[in-house]
């Protein structure tokens, strides 16, 4: 039997897959959970995304919160981070988004965050799980009546808070630097134009708009190319581009040109370095970093750590040895100082710091990092297992790899949020790189055939 929760929470297509009435029965089992081991009427925060399921799976969830005798604190449309950030300050045992990131609009997903602000642990997802298991079946689970059955609190107002300590992330301010936004029509479309602002940025917005369905629709780092046209069009000095959820953070440089999260962590190292702030001089990134990401941080005399794909895997290296910086090509980037989890909000501002600080461009900045090409190919495919194990498939990568040799690497992966093997190849030639990896997907396509 497949878990429920998968590597970054419970996800699937809104009312076919994520149901209300699972969304219901998961707000009960996390008051359950939790009340039976913090108190009587556990304080849960929940924020959301601009998806126009949100405030339908929001509603179940406070209602089995409330069935349970738990309090839900209900924040309304917020960055993630945000709700990782504002558990700890209120002192609330766990924090709850409904949002599918960079997914579709007609997806939707929820994910815990403890009291610490961490993503809950393996086990205690699963103890979740069993009691959601349970509900399904035959619910004799505690049903408070009277004054102890839960209540719900809107808190808008607690937004505020995160923006307030976003701004304190930085010590600069940005006058007159022309910047570019595009919010993805997500959860940052509101709070990071005022951010900006406030700083003194000279701001074009994109991505403001949301309509329920447009979350992530050709803009945000999904779509960077329309970011791109922005920032050559109006002549600005950087383009600063977020997911549907904003924990995610991608640039483009004055010149046009991408600053993914490889080059990303290269100028928050430097920045970082130059004030003897970056622990042990490293950076944990994963295995997807491009072969340049390694070289770069060896020119500054860094070090790195490499994990597999998966912010909580870089999380984890970075919390087992005390380090303070991390993250993930697709910018999913790991200030420790700051947040317990990646803050695309954070992320932007500190690429702003590095611009002001070095007082260079940005398209200096991306130069201190050369990227080596990279092919991705994504194929869908109706079971992940059976296609990367397929013979024809696992023939297809070795010769790849014996013909990159020494000077590339290719990777093949499932996607750990959808039905997709993802096929990279990387190394200085791109037209070899294509052809590798085409010959690659189309043994996995013909496995799902």
């Amino acid at each position: 039997m497949s878990r429920l929760f998968g590597t970054d929470g419970v996800r699937g297509e809104a009312n076919t897959e994520l149901t209300p009435e699972l969304a219901y029965r998961l707000g009960r089992a996390a008051a359950l959970y939790f009340g039976k081991r913090y108190e009587d009427k556990p304080k849960i925060l929940i924020g959301r995304d601009t998806r126009i399921s949100g405030e339908m799976l929001e509603s179940a969830l406070i209602t089995g919160i409330c069935s349970a005798g738990g309090h839900a604190i209900s924040v309304g449309i917020i960055p993630t981070p945000g709700v990782a950030y504002l558990v700890r300050q209120i002192h609330a045992v766990a924090g709850i988004v409904i949002s599918a990131s960079h997914n579709p609009f007609y997806d939707n997903g929820i994910k815990f965050f403890g009291r610490t602000g961490y993503k809950l642990p393996d086990a205690v997802e699963d103890e979740i799980s069993e009691i959601v298991s349970q509900l399904s079946s035959d619910d004799n689970f505690y049903r408070p009546t009277g004054a102890k059955i839960g209540e719900v609190e809107y808190r808008r107002d607690l937004v505020v808070d995160y923006l307030d300590f976003v701004v304190s992330t930085t010590s600069e301010r940005f006058d007159g630097m022309k910047v570019v936004l595009d919010c993805a029509n997500g959860a940052a479309y509101d709070i990071m134009p005022i951010i900006l602002n406030r700083l003194g940025v000279n701001l074009i917005l994109m991505g403001d708009n949301p309509n329920g369905i447009n979350i992530n629709e050709n803009c945000g780092s999904t779509h960077i190319e329309n970011l791109r046209l922005e920032v050559l069009r109006n002549r600005a000095d950087i383009g600063i581009a977020h997911d549907g959820d904003a924990d995610r953070c991608l640039c483009i440089d004055e010149k046009g040109n991408l600053i993914d999260g490889d080059h990303i962590l290269i100028m928050c190292a430097k920045l970082m370095m130059d004030i003897g702030a970056l622990v042990k001089n490293t950076v944990v990134t994963t295995v997807m970093a491009n072969i340049g990401f390694r070289q770069a941080i060896e020119n500054l005399n860094g070090r790195y750590e490499v994990t597999a794909v998966g912010d909580r895997y870089v999380l984890e290296n970075m919390l087992n040895n005390g380090y303070n910086l991390g993250g993930e090509q697709s910018g999913h980037i790991i200030f420790t100082d700051y947040s317990t989890t990646g803050d695309g909000l954070i992320t932007a501002l500190q690429v702003l710091t590095a611009i002001k600080k070095f007082k260079k461009s940005a398209s200096e900045l991306n130069e201190m990092m050369t990227t080596y090409p990279q092919v991705l190919i994504n194929v869908r495919v109706k079971d992940k297992k059976i296609s990367q194990e397929a013979e024809d498939v696992k023939r297809a990568i070795f010769e790849g790899r014996e013909e990159l040799g020494d000077t590339g690497r290719i990777l093949v992966r499932a996607s750990g949020t959808e039905p997709l093997i993802r096929v990279m190849a990387e190394g200085p030639n791109k037209a070899q790189l294509d052809r590798i990896c085409n010959k690659i997907a189309a043994e996995i396509e013909k496995v799902n055939a």
